[in-house]
């Protein structure tokens, strides 16, 4: 990824865009100016997106704080799969017509944020594609228009669902927040079948057994070893010879390698589709916490904080409590005491990790501060993250 300068000027977060399927079809990128009085370049934005998202390849919404940045993104030619966020304000100023049906033609769609205090001229409702209304627009007055809705801000399963049987097209946001606490009376959840070979497998290894053994365990899943195969010789994964089996990891990665891999397995592995989103937000928090870690000289540790970053959302996944579902799955110290504890070493990266998915600019500062880390260094690891978890995927 290459340094540009307006990435030191700015905090990033970011979230999926999640159909009725629970698939997620998009990324939403947020911008924040970290001061007010920043003066921000479209060309350099687009640059920094174009590495991560280059013209004619996965969609992403671009959601930018800033109505200067905004101003110089419309009179640009972004490539036609960013999908920019235009307030209805600015959208109804007419002084902004010519430039919205200027993208038209040039095949941009831009996404109406939040409602108009009056109706749009006819002629401008074709440039945009969805309107995306927040939890409170919906009871702000302001006119409605004829767009499909998009639902941003939303922090729950609950709310999502919700959503969805409101009529929106897609949802903006995280299915979890907070640690999850089992309802009460809740029956015990039973870890599904290729779940079971995972942990088993981790357990096995974290014991030292031979390879025959280990073999024998994933043996009884096939397609896990395929898709263990699969991520190793990924682009993310950047073994200079593919790997052919099993034996063969094992004698390239070593146990203890192999163990994160395992991890971000067990992370990604399910089959209930309301899992999507939460696997999408495992993956990236386990690859932005080992960006983060880049500076810490032990390889050892950068490898726990990769774990920690794809466990954090397990409860969720399993529907257990950290402190219940660690007693059979084993994880270093280091990792136990940021999910079960909320304390040591890990933890300060976690939050750092959760205000940017949450696009939380003050929460931003604070974890930053508290690191010692600048906005350039963190953006950087956001977008690195980004990229080796769609390569992954």
């Amino acid at each position: 990824m290459s340094n540009h300068p307006i990435l030191g000027a700015v905090a990033l977060g970011y979230a999926p865009l999640i159909d009725p399927q629970r698939m997620v079809t998009a990324t939403r990128l947020t911008v924040f100016p970290l001061r007010p009085d920043a003066k921000l370049e479209a060309p350099e934005l687009l640059a920094a997106v174009a590495e991560l998202w280059p013209a004619g390849e996965r969609a992403v919404v671009l959601n930018v704080l800033n109505e200067g940045l905004l101003e110089g993104l419309l009179r640009s030619q972004p490539p036609a799969n960013l999908l920019i966020e235009l307030p209805a304000f600015m959208a109804g100023d007419a002084t902004h017509a010519e430039l919205l049906l200027a993208l038209k033609k040039n095949g941009n769609s831009l996404l109406l944020k939040g409602r108009p205090t009056a109706e749009l001229p006819a002629e401008l409702l074709p440039c945009f594609k969805y309107a995306v209304l927040d939890l409170d627009d919906e009871s702000r007055g302001g006119t409605d228009t004829p767009l499909p809705k998009l639902q941003s801000g939303l922090r729950s399963s609950d709310e999502i669902d919700a959503a969805f049987k409101r009529g929106v097209q897609g949802a903006i946001g995280w299915p979890m927040h907070g640690v999850y606490v089992p309802p009460e009376n809740a029956p015990k959840p039973e870890i599904q079948a290729d779940l079971q070979v995972i942990v088993e497998l981790m357990s096995r290894l974290d014991q030292g057994e031979d390879i025959e053994r280990l073999e024998q365990t994933l043996q009884r899943d096939p397609s896990l070893a395929f898709k263990l195969l699969r991520y190793m010789n990924s682009a993310a994964f950047g073994l200079t010879v593919e790997v052919s089996s099993f034996r063969h990891a094992i004698m390239l990665l070593g146990y203890a390698r192999l163990k994160r891999w395992l991890a971000l397995l067990l992370t990604t592995a399910s089959k209930d589709h309301a899992m999507r989103p939460i696997m999408f937000g495992a993956l990236r928090r386990g690859i932005l916490m080992e960006e983060l870690a880049r500076g810490i000289d032990y390889s050892e540790m950068r490898d726990e904080m990769f774990v920690c970053g794809l466990f954090s959302l397990l409860d969720h996944m399993l529907k257990q409590p950290f402190a219940k579902l660690l007693q059979s799955i084993p994880v270093p110290e280091r990792v136990r005491q940021a999910l079960v504890d909320e304390s040591g070493p890990y933890q300060p990266y976690l939050e750092l990790v959760r205000a940017i998915e949450q696009e939380s600019v003050y929460d931003f500062r604070s974890a930053a501060e508290q690191l010692m880390l600048d906005a350039e260094e963190i953006n950087l690891c956001v977008l690195r993250a980004l990229t080796k978890a769609a390569q992954l995927e």
